[in-house]
């Protein structure tokens, strides 16, 4: 673990955003939910990232997200806001207002689509990061974005102030030891099935879609780490498997995870907005057989599990599109 202080938690949950049926977003619902991953043992809530369907979310509802997100935390958890954009401009002036509305700290996806040299990501995360006083997290995730954060880059960025830590979903551990080594950077698994190994080479936390469904795990690896109690916590993680692999092998975690909570009652509907959609039925039989394989976990009864293939069939088309300035 880092030496610097830790702004951030390190059991982080990557929060879906609760859609009504009709593809707006459920403001009592994503109360409720951050509430209840809070009551679960997260310590830091990441709004408005890739799962939370950040690319059909507008700015002003990225906004609020982070307004509501502080008042419900109430001081018992780090609000962070996620996503950002593939253009430099609109992702300073995103961070900038989400500072305003009382953002804790900021994770900058690397630029996608753009596919730029690593000077360019360099120079992207820099300036975003001069644009604001919050604590940064880099977002290394090339299976999203076309390109890695390369170890030298990050030995750059390391150096900037504000730069404290990255989200890792490269899965190169040999890099993040490097990179552990050479600088103070703190690292968060990006990837829910690599939780533990992740932190076992000395990573600081997670920040995970499967946590959304079952916070309470996580902080039992996380706090079995911190006490050096390897036993309990390769318990929780062989307890969270089967859950990790209906969430996030099937379809997009985002997906699964919406379907899985509707099912459990915690949301009131499992919609994503279009291109996503919900599961096919070959998809959603999947997702329920790897969750007849989950045995007991805290915080969370599957035997209360009522799957809704219709209520998720679709994706929807809302209002307001796109990520307006």
């Amino acid at each position: 673990m880092s030496n610097i202080q830790n702004p951030f938690g390190q059991v982080l949950v990557a929060l879906v955003t609760p859609f009504t049926a009709d593809g707006e977003v459920d403001w009592p619902g994503v109360e409720k939910h951050i509430d209840d991953c809070i009551r679960q043992g997260a310590d830091g809530i990441v709004v408005t990232g890739t799962t939370g369907e950040t690319s059909t979310l507008t700015d002003p509802e990225k906004l609020r997200l982070v307004e509501v997100g502080k008042s419900v935390a109430d001081g018992r958890a780090k609000i962070i806001t996620g996503g950002g954009s593939n253009e430099t401009a609109h992702a300073i002036q995103l961070y900038k207002a989400s500072e305003k509305a009382g953002a804790d700290g900021v994770m900058i996806v690397t630029p996608y689509y753009n596919k730029p040299t690593q000077a360019g990501v360099l120079t992207h995360f820099r300036m975003i990061a001069d644009a604001t006083d919050l604590p940064v997290i880099l977002y290394d995730i090339p299976g999203r974005t076309g390109i890695p954060i390369k170890y030298e880059t990050i030995l750059r960025a390391a150096k900037h102030p504000n730069i404290v830590a990255v989200k890792d979903a490269k899965g190169d551990f040999s890099e993040v030891s490097r990179v552990l080594n050479q600088t103070d950077l703190m690292y968060f698994s990006g990837d829910d099935s690599n939780v533990l190994p992740h932190l076992a080479i000395g990573a600081t936390g997670l920040i995970g879609v499967t946590a959304n469904i079952a916070a309470a795990p996580y902080r039992t690896i996380v706090d079995a780490v911190n006490a050096g109690d390897l036993k309990t916590a390769t318990a929780a993680h062989q307890q969270l498997e089967p859950l990790v692999r209906a969430v996030m092998t099937h379809v997009p975690g985002t997906v699964a995870a919406k379907y899985i909570l509707h099912g459990l009652g915690r949301i009131s509907s499992p919609r994503v907005r279009l291109p996503l959609v919900g599961p096919e039925d070959s998809e959603a039989a999947l997702i329920e057989d790897e969750l007849s394989l989950v045995g007991e976990i805290p915080g969370v009864d599957f035997s209360r599990f009522r799957p809704d293939r219709n209520a998720a069939a679709g994706g929807a088309l809302p209002k307001v599109h796109g990520t307006t300035r």
